[in-house]
């Protein structure tokens, strides 16, 4: 069995000359002259947020303007939660307090990618960041079959 993959959705905006690749999750975006060009770019842009040696991620179309960012689950949840601690200007400390932990050595762990927190502790820390908003993960045991654009 292949390791666990997490998947991200994303959108394509046309704007102009560009097309625009949206990524609202991590709160980023970049941009392409085509479509194409745009979904290589939003590939790109994570696996370089990421800054993981070695990790890398499959730009899936899901429909006309909207495609999805698949790869490792442990590397993308990282970088979603230290994305989202880092938007709302928290500290390490300040989102252990907010979170009821004691210390932020955990959150720390959770952010590099070397501790994996279960189901219910994440969905408590994407609570804690994102009070009353919603955000789509769609987790996957192996490779899908979407047709992959790039």
């Amino acid at each position: 069995m292949s390791e666990a993959r997490l998947r991200l959705p994303g959108r394509l905006v046309k704007d102009g000359k560009f097309w625009l690749a949206e990524l609202p999750s991590l709160d980023a975006a970049t941009q392409g002259r085509s479509r194409r060009e745009a979904l290589q770019m939003a590939g790109d842009l994570v696996e370089t947020m990421a800054d993981r040696p070695g990790f890398r991620v499959e730009v899936i179309l899901t429909a006309k303007n909207a495609f999805e960012i698949a790869g490792d689950a442990r590397v993308i949840l990282a970088l979603l939660l230290r994305r989202l601690r880092q938007a709302r200007g928290y500290s390490l400390q300040e989102a252990a307090r907010l979170l009821g932990q004691s210390s932020p050595t955990s959150i720390a762990r959770y952010e590099r990618g070397e501790s994996f927190p279960t189901w219910s502790k994440f969905l408590t820390l994407l609570g804690g960041m994102l009070p009353g908003q919603d955000i789509l993960l769609d987790v996957v045991q192996s490779k899908t079959a979407h047709k992959n654009i790039i």
